[in-house]
């Protein structure tokens, strides 16, 4: 298991309770299965992914439609800035998403984005992990 995964389980374990009083961690199995189709490897990032996953899977709730969800956490849930934003964006426009959650510590990097590019976007921002889920499973 990598290291990114180990921290998202770990991260949910303790504090999926923050997002939902009626997710049980120890009361559930969780099967993960990653392909590797472009032959790369294990993918470098991917904690905040599969800790929005688990809680999901654990309410029975998407991400809402057309959202991309950039930035990654740390073990402590600490988010990280998004490396090259603006490119990023790029990837997402060019993939048809029409919402984008970004982390706060990204805000600092919007002047590096084209005006063009940002205001193609729905634009919210999270400041931790439990702020992503609420916000990308469009949680009241």
């Amino acid at each position: 298991m990598s290291f990114k995964i180990k921290i998202a389980h770990n991260y949910f374990k303790v504090n999926a309770h923050r997002v939902s009083g009626s997710i049980h961690p120890d009361n559930a199995d969780f099967l993960l299965q990653l392909i590797d189709l472009q032959g790369m490897g294990v993918p470098a990032y991917g904690g905040l992914a599969l800790f929005i996953s688990l809680c999901s899977a654990s309410l029975s709730r998407s991400v809402q439609p057309q959202l991309a969800i950039f930035g990654e956490m740390t073990l402590g849930g600490t988010i990280e800035p998004v490396n090259n934003l603006a490119a990023s964006l790029q990837v997402a426009f060019d993939a048809g998403v029409k919402r984008i959650l970004l982390p706060m510590t990204s805000a600092i990097d919007l002047p590096t984005i084209p005006p063009e590019l940002f205001t193609k976007f729905q634009t919210s921002f999270y400041t931790d992990p439990i702020d992503a889920v609420i916000k990308s499973l469009a949680i009241n």
